[in-house]
């Protein structure tokens, strides 16, 4: 109940006062950013980015596929591991009301916007010289945006993903979580992490990881002791620890069990804070 009532005081802040305190992975409007970015991207860009995690749930399914990362001979058991990665929003200008100034901006650097493929863009490669410019853009973008008071939400992007990583246990219970490389020096603005399972086609696993933000954004508020929204009061699986909160924790039923009936469901949560 002390950590509902933090995180619902972080996200009142965030929402009254305009403040960052909520942390990205929790924060609803992040996630759900993120989950509209991913729904909205082709089928290239998307196994651009999670075309790793894809290939390695399979390798589960089909010996004959090849794994991207080994499972560690410390794991448990093959299919005691939990597949992470890391994705973060970014905001294409050329979709702004920005565009010239960013194009402008970005020329008094020697950076070109529009011969790049923003939706596929890797930093692997990028020369420190070129990231300081870069980050100088990025900046001077901001405080432009800042100064007319204007809104980028419309052309929030995936930017980038980490590499793929994953958590395991050993034969003594212990936790371990295997090194990512990331694209970014910050928090990323959501993060999967997926059991072995199986992920279907490639199409069908990117539907999946919509359904999966959108019910780690329910997972958001209801451990706020907030309704959801409606378009997010589902049942699946979401964040792993509200997952694991769910099944012990008798305040909670157990969102992830399909088979619950939803009428009523996330009614009572307002009354928890």
């Amino acid at each position: 109940m002390n950590n509902q009532a933090r995180r619902f005081a972080q996200y009142y802040v965030y929402c009254e006062r305009g403040y960052d305190t909520v942390p990205p992975h929790i924060h609803p409007e992040r996630l759900n950013a993120v989950r509209v970015a991913i729904a909205t991207l082709s089928e290239s860009a998307f196994e651009h980015h999670f075309g790793d995690l894809y290939q390695q749930l399979r390798s589960h399914e089909d010996a004959g596929i090849e794994r991207v990362v080994p499972i560690p001979s410390a794991a448990k058991r093959p299919d005691s591991v939990l597949y992470r990665k890391n994705a973060y929003l970014g905001v294409n200008p050329l979709e702004t009301e920005f565009a010239s100034e960013a194009e402008s901006i970005a020329a008094r650097h020697g950076l070109d916007l529009s011969a790049e493929t923003l939706e596929t863009r890797s930093l692997g490669g990028v020369t420190d010289a070129a990231l300081d410019a870069w980050r100088e853009v990025g900046e001077e973008l901001a405080g432009l945006v800042d100064a007319a008071d204007g809104n980028l939400s419309e052309s929030l992007e995936l930017a980038g993903t980490s590499s793929l990583h994953m958590t395991y246990i050993d034969d003594r219970g212990e936790e371990h979580v295997t090194d990512s490389d990331e694209p970014f020096d910050r928090d990323p603005d959501a993060r999967f992490e997926l059991p072995v399972m199986d992920a279907g086609s490639l199409s069908e696993f990117q539907d999946y990881l919509n359904h999966n933000l959108a019910c780690q954004v329910r997972d958001a508020f209801v451990r706020m002791g907030l309704q959801p929204p409606e378009p997010f009061q589902i049942l699946g699986y979401g964040d792993f620890e509200a997952a694991e909160q769910y099944k012990r924790l008798d305040m909670y039923p157990n969102y992830v069990d399909p088979e619950l009936e939803t009428q009523g469901l996330f009614s009572k949560l307002t009354s928890l804070v």
